[in-house]
């Protein structure tokens, strides 16, 4: 089960009391106070582990505390620290405050551990108050209480290419066969529930993340569909393919102008993220048709096909290249990086576009512009 947020309550522990004893021993007819301090109270961390991938560990568990620090004891003998909480979360968890919503940890960096709460201070026992006008103090000081505060725990997956397009346009079936995942696939809208990840191998070296997230429709960042829910999964991917059903009975254009306004809606930021285009279900329609259909769509878009630096070029039975990545003169972020038709059942131009993402995911780790 897939579960991107969730609601918690932490605790860190409570300091253990401090002791109230005098020294007793064989010979001594009054012994002065010796009673110990009380142990900290566990602390509460927040440790990021790769090797978990959804915060549904945390499913039915409301609130978790660290351990009390054990009372002191008799000879000045100090009490136990309290058994620190680690909290284990995916990489890409944010934790914030659920009264005033506001982010309190970003958490990105596997193996990252983070201290949240401060577990009570330990009291003191009643040696320290000893003094020439009190020589046998009857009292020691209680330990602090924890510290408690009421969290929500967002997920944001992390990946290096994100899929956008509408429902049922075949990003399922392309993650299936670039990657390691295993979504559900079927020739239904909202096929896909929750987010996937999947792990692309381009050799024996290289490979990068992909995410595939529910399909988005007109109004998705304003509640509509299941856009507006998992739209934050994109947020931090490198880079974003946008997969376009040429065999749909939405145009091209529209399907591209509507997902590029969702996504700027949702976020400003989407806006400067950069992107290219893969046509999806070449094997769906004639080729005459599908060549109308892509020069109408390359001229929207304000590429011109075989003379664009930054276009996968076209010949009559749609193989590409790539020209050298040195020859690029310039790339407007407004722009896609490639535009390529493909087919995921007959495989059709897969490779090429394998190794452009690698390329795109390369410079985008490096920082470099696209």
């Amino acid at each position: 089960m897939f579960i991107d947020h969730v609601e918690l309550v932490l605790s860190s522990g409570k300091g253990g009391a401090g002791c109230v004893s005098f020294r007793t021993e064989k010979f001594v007819l009054k012994g002065g106070p010796d009673g110990g301090d009380g142990g900290r109270g566990g602390d509460i961390f927040f440790l990021v582990d790769k090797n978990s991938h959804t915060l549904s560990s945390f499913r039915g568990k409301n609130h978790l505390k660290a351990k009390n620090g054990v009372p002191g004891m008799g000879r000045k003998k100090y009490g136990k620290k309290g058994e620190s909480l680690d909290v284990v979360v995916p990489p890409g968890t944010q934790v914030v405050d659920a009264d005033t919503d506001e982010v309190i940890l970003d958490l990105t960096k596997d193996g990252e551990r983070v201290l949240f709460l401060e577990g009570g201070k330990g009291g003191l026992g009643n040696w320290h108050f000893r003094s020439s006008t009190n020589q046998r103090p009857s009292y020691a000081q209680p330990g602090l209480p924890g510290i408690t505060r009421r969290i929500r725990l967002e997920l944001k997956l992390i990946a290096d290419v994100g899929l956008v397009g509408f429902p049922n346009v075949g990003k399922s079936t392309l993650i299936s066969i670039l990657s390691n995942a295993t979504p559900e696939v079927a020739n239904y809208e909202f096929t896909t529930l929750t987010p996937k990840l999947g792990v692309v191998k381009v050799d024996e070296y290289t490979s990068f993340v992909m995410a595939d997230i529910p399909g988005i429709i007109g109004g998705a960042s304003e509640g509509k569909g299941l856009g507006l829910e998992f739209l934050k999964h994109i947020e931090r991917t490198k880079f974003l393919l946008f997969m376009l059903d040429i065999a749909n009975y939405r145009t091209l254009e529209e399907q591209y102008d509507t997902l590029k306004l969702e996504l700027k809606n949702f976020s400003e930021l989407m806006q400067t993220r950069n992107f290219a285009i893969a046509l999806t279900r070449m094997d769906s329609v004639l080729e005459e048709e599908a060549q109308e259909k892509i020069a109408t769509f390359v001229d929207h878009v304000g590429l011109e096909a075989g003379k664009h630096n930054n276009i996968y070029h076209f010949d009559e039975t749609y193989d590409t290249y790539v020209q050298p990545l040195d020859e690029f003169v310039s790339y407007d972020a407004q722009k896609p990086f490639f535009i390529v038709p493909i087919s995921s059942m007959s495989h059709l131009n897969i490779k090429p576009v394998t190794f452009a993402l690698m390329e795109a995911v390369k410079r985008s780790r490096d920082n470099v512009e696209v």
